[in-house]
């Protein structure tokens, strides 16, 4: 019997920062995002929500688009892979971090609420199902 390894993340939520631009010493671009999503818990009789927060790296084009047209509070989406890392700290301590790394960022929202362009890149609207105008009626 084969073993099947699948490393897949696929999340909403809205970023809790600006996108963070750099590039590479060969020049490539990479952007990093802070997303938080929701996570539904009931505590005694009510249900609330707790704040999940992950570090997403977005690489090339696509992290340069997120650079200019996303913004704190910013909704997307994310598909991506999980990738594990260590390094050592200054003080020479170990440390080690788990973030996604991106295949695909969608722009949710129509983005008219944040301080960047009024009309943002095509893929700003790749996640809106057919027929429904960019507001807040995401079909997920």
């Amino acid at each position: 019997m084969s073993s099947v390894n699948i490393n897949r993340v696929v999340l909403t939520g809205n970023l809790t920062a600006d996108p963070e631009l750099r590039s590479t010493a060969s020049g490539t671009a990479v952007c990093n995002l802070r997303v938080a999503c929701n996570t539904r818990r009931k505590d005694g009789d009510e249900w609330v929500d707790k704040p999940n927060y992950f570090d997403v790296t977005v690489w090339g084009g696509q992290g340069e688009s997120a650079a200019r047209y996303l913004a704190k509070g910013r909704p997307v989406a994310i598909d991506g892979r999980l990738e594990w890392r260590e390094w050592e700290a200054q003080d020479g301590s170990k440390r080690q971090a788990i973030e996604i790394i991106a295949d695909t960022v969608q722009f949710l929202g129509n983005g008219k609420d944040k301080d960047r362009s009024e009309s943002g890149p095509e893929q700003e609207l790749a996640g809106v199902a057919a027929g429904t105008d960019g507001d807040d009626d995401i079909p997920f």
